[in-house]
């Protein structure tokens, strides 16, 4: 693999390392809800820190947009809002469901969409070469990973509760939560849609002086204002309807928790940008299932690093590192296709 390839492969690992952790800091939230928590994550991360990367890495960031049409700018929007509803819907699965269900479904789909969609509508002579097995050899692996270890993390659950889940799969309730989950699955992808389909604002970045590797720094402004609408509109509802707007007067320490949690899920977003840049001409897809794996291996090592998985049972353990192993299989077979 070329040097640029290998630079891919290492800016996608750390943006996945960062995105896998950008919860941690609401673990440390002491005074504010989580709309409270959310409504400033979102500022940071979707307003405040892609604009001030698009205006520090483009040269001229106006004259970009001023030459780009509506519906140029119009797709990575909607596609941006359609992962801004995913988000909303993902806190509600995952209170429904639980993690272990709730992941299973919204990230298993999720990768396997954002990896392939791009591929199908964008480059889809690859499916019937060498490096198109590999893709699609990974991503079955990929997703298979992704169910090992949301069963070890329901295995986990169950015995921490020491009983079944109440909810029953019969239930119209339950029954909804898991068609929230396979809606937020199908439109979860939508952010890496966003950067796929929005090439036509980095190629003009490009034209209008920015490099290859910043280029993608245009298209997250459109993209996440789109985004930002679905969370700041659930926020705010919830604020309202919890009456938690004066919590906000116990500023300190929670908003530095918040916007840590902001800055490193646009930083993870902005290297898996770069990170796609590099890896050619199927970067969104290679990517973005790379991306998936680090940042749900992440999340699983934090997990057991912290302490998540103290008392589970052996088998229990053994379930999420064969998991675990399935994503780093994963990982391989696929960048064995972008070779």
């Amino acid at each position: 693999m070329s040097v640029e390839v290998w630079i891919g492969l290492l800016l996608t690992l750390v943006g996945g390392v960062m995105a896998g952790n950008c919860m941690v800091p609401q673990k440390f939230v002491r005074h504010w809800r989580w709309e409270n928590t959310w409504l400033v994550f979102s500022l940071v991360s979707l307003v405040l820190i892609p604009w001030l990367l698009a205006f520090l890495s483009i040269g001229d960031l106006a004259a970009v947009y001023a030459q780009l049409s509506g519906g140029q700018l119009a797709v990575p929007f909607l596609f941006g809002a359609g992962w801004g509803v995913a988000q909303v819907l993902f806190g509600l699965s995952m209170v429904r469901l639980g993690v272990a269900l709730g992941y299973a479904i919204i990230i298993g789909l999720g990768a396997m969409l954002g990896s392939l969609v791009p591929l199908l509508f964008q480059h889809r002579e690859v499916l019937a070469s060498r490096k198109g097995l590999f893709i699609l050899g990974g991503v079955v692996i990929m997703v298979a990973g992704i169910v090992v270890s949301s069963r070890a993390g329901r295995q986990r659950e169950l015995a921490a509760a020491q009983k079944p889940r109440e909810d029953e799969a019969g239930s119209s309730s339950y029954g909804l939560a898991l068609l929230a989950a396979v809606i937020c699955g199908v439109l979860a992808p939508m952010l890496n849609y966003s950067l796929a389909f929005g090439q036509e604002i980095a190629q003009e970045a490009m034209r209008q002086g920015a490099s290859a590797a910043n280029s993608a720094y245009a298209v997250w402004p459109v993209g996440l204002t789109g985004g930002l609408l679905p969370n700041l509109g659930y926020s705010v509802y919830l604020l309202a309807k919890n009456h938690s707007w004066g919590r906000f007067r116990r500023v300190r320490p929670d908003v530095y928790y918040a916007g840590l949690m902001g800055v490193l899920w646009m930083g993870a977003v902005a290297i898996y940008g770069m990170g796609a840049g590099f890896l050619g001409l199927l970067g969104t897809s290679i990517g973005w299932a790379l991306f998936q794996i680090f940042m749900i291996m992440t999340a699983n090592v934090s997990g057991l690093a912290t302490g998540e998985w103290a008392g589970a049972r052996r088998q229990t353990v053994h379930l999420l590192w064969a998991g675990l192993a399935l994503l780093a299989l994963a990982t391989v077979v696929i960048s064995m296709g972008n070779r």
